[in-house]
């Protein structure tokens, strides 16, 4: 009895192994035919999505049974995940490429150019798959379809028709404390990049220095989520009407942080695949085995250059690039306030009360001004501020003030009613909870 029920469950597992491979392998028969670049055809969101689509419900499968443990199997499944990854990163990059004509960027020919080489890197990949795929469905016993799809399946999304544009909501008062919010986390999140901004294209030395220790799946999906809660909440409470309507400034930062993240998207898969399946796969035999076929399919090198030398790349340029217009939109929106305090009590604005000003200031992002005498100094600049630290010493300045966004002043003002962090003697205190973050 328990026999006939193991044969069941087997023939079962040959069914529905046989069916979830069947439209998969039908797209491998495809790239390697009618859907191969050599016939000029160019990979489509439709053919990636039908990659992505049949390889996750195949790699699901065959985890829920057991592949990853299992010699027989494991390649078959590894070549799935590889198939999803790439397609994944694929459909991202097309959406970029698909939607530049859209896009309010200041970007070069070569951001496109770029991003065309990526892609081709991507199908290429792809297509020196396939045959593999194919043979290793054979060797499992799984039948190879007979009907192949046809170009036509994959139709392109883009078209010469322009659907009339007939919903008028330009008037609508935008609600100034989402934009203020969504400029001001832009800012911050592209702080983090600009230890990464360079001019020269990093080697592979250089390049495996930092993945996965400084730059992996994980930190690049993290900042993928945090770049993509801003779109949501840009397209939740201030632009509902897209790219035609609304005002220029803001559909330009939604622009700069839409294309980051669809980059950061790529980067993403680019780094799961190579951390997960080249990077290292374990001691066994059967692991080093597949990861150097693997390997050999999808260059790591090639790899780890379109995540780095172009995803990074293009990230730091668009954030560095957007800091402008997210300041501007962040000034134009902010709440302006004015406050009268003291200066810091017995040195003034010497090295600590100087650098914690600024970083209240930095840490908002909107302006404000130190205002001593006639005297008007940049408060979110060190150097500003001991300059003017200065002029109050030789003035005998008491009381000064600070001028511009609100959400500073405030905090600016929690700052002077605890002496700017020193006691009488200018030895440093701590800080009231409301400015925990001045430590992060």
């Amino acid at each position: 009895m328990i026999a006939a029920e193991r044969r069941a469950e087997d023939h079962s597992f040959t069914q529905k192994v046989h069916l979830f491979s069947r439209d998969y392998l039908r797209c491998c028969l495809f790239i390697l035919g009618p859907g191969s670049p050599e016939h000029g055809y160019e990979f489509t969101k439709k053919l990636f999505s039908k990659l992505i689509g049949t390889s996750q419900v195949l790699e699901d499968f065959l985890d829920f049974h057991g592949a990853k443990n299992n010699k027989e199997w494991y390649l078959y499944r590894e070549l799935c995940a590889a198939v999803r990854h790439l397609s994944l990163g694929g459909y991202s990059q097309k959406h970029i490429l698909n939607r530049l004509v859209c896009y309010d960027l200041k970007a070069d020919a070569s951001f496109e150019t770029e991003g065309r080489l990526t892609l081709e890197f991507l199908t290429r990949s792809l297509i020196k798959i396939a045959p593999v795929i194919l043979d290793e469905a054979k060797r499992l016993g799984i039948p190879v379809p007979g009907d192949e799809f046809e170009a036509s399946d994959f139709p392109g999304i883009v078209t010469g028709t322009r659907l009339e544009y007939n919903i008028d909501d330009e008037e609508k008062t935008q609600p100034k404390k989402h934009i203020v919010k969504i400029a001001s986390e832009f800012l911050k999140i592209g702080k983090h990049f600009d230890q990464f901004g360079y001019f020269d294209a990093y080697d592979p030395a250089r390049i495996r220095s930092l993945v996965p220790e400084m730059i992996n799946e994980v930190e690049v999906r993290r900042y993928e989520m945090l770049v993509h809660n801003l779109q949501s909440s840009f397209d939740t409470y201030v632009i509902h009407g897209g790219y035609i309507s609304g005002e220029r400034q803001l559909k330009s930062l939604r622009s700069h942080f839409s294309v980051v993240f669809h980059l950061l998207q790529s980067m993403g898969r680019f780094l799961h695949f190579y951390e997960r399946h080249l990077h290292e796969a374990g001691y066994r035999d059967i692991y080093k085995s597949v990861r150097n076929q693997l390997s050999f399919l999808v260059d790591p090198d090639r790899l780890l250059d379109r995540t780095i030398n172009y995803g990074l790349y293009w990230v730091c340029h668009f954030f560095s690039q957007g800091k402008d217009i997210a300041q501007a939109v962040l000034n134009e929106n902010i709440e302006r306030d004015v406050i009268q305090v003291g200066v810091p009590v017995p040195r003034g604005f010497h090295s600590r009360p100087s650098l914690l000003v600024a970083k209240i200031v930095q840490y908002y992002g909107g302006k404000v001004e130190l205002c001593a005498g006639e005297g008007r100094f940049d408060a979110s600049s060190v150097l500003d501020i001991q300059w003017a630290g200065g002029k109050i010493k030789n003035e005998n300045i008491t009381l000064v003030r600070f001028e511009g966004d609100a959400r500073s002043l405030r905090d600016l003002k929690v700052l002077a009613n605890s002496n700017y962090g020193e006691d009488i003697m200018g030895n440093g205190v701590s800080l009231p909870r409301e400015l925990a973050y001045l430590h992060e």
